[in-house]
């Protein structure tokens, strides 16, 4: 090696750049496949959903800028063989449940 390049020895090398995102969800997530919105490596790591104050578990699809959540119908079926989804609006708060208790919460400040 030359005299201009460092050696990269292990307390040389840079350690890469902490994404400040990394630890709170999208802001616009779905669990269907076929919509432009879905994230598998998010969706794998676990999203906690709060509308209203209340924990939702079953919501299909939400917005945090928007103000919204889709939630399944039932057991009701469009001619596609999709379910039929209600969206309900409220303020909507996201954070990734394998960061435990003290995870950062995704919302919208007023």
């Amino acid at each position: 090696m030359s005299e201009e390049t460092p050696e990269q020895s292990p307390e040389n090398t840079p350690e890469p750049a902490a994404d400040k995102g990394a630890d709170v969800p999208p802001m616009h997530l779905s669990v269907n496949p076929r919509n432009p919105h879905f994230d598998q490596a998010a969706l794998q790591r676990g999203v906690g959903i709060r509308l209203k104050g209340r924990q939702r578990t079953d919501i299909e699809e939400y917005s945090i800028p928007e103000g919204w959540v889709r939630v399944q119908a039932g057991r009701t079926m469009d001619r596609k063989g999709q379910p039929l989804t209600l969206k309900l609006k409220g303020p909507v708060e996201a954070w990734f449940e394998d960061l435990g208790e003290d995870a950062p919460v995704a919302r919208l400040d007023d």
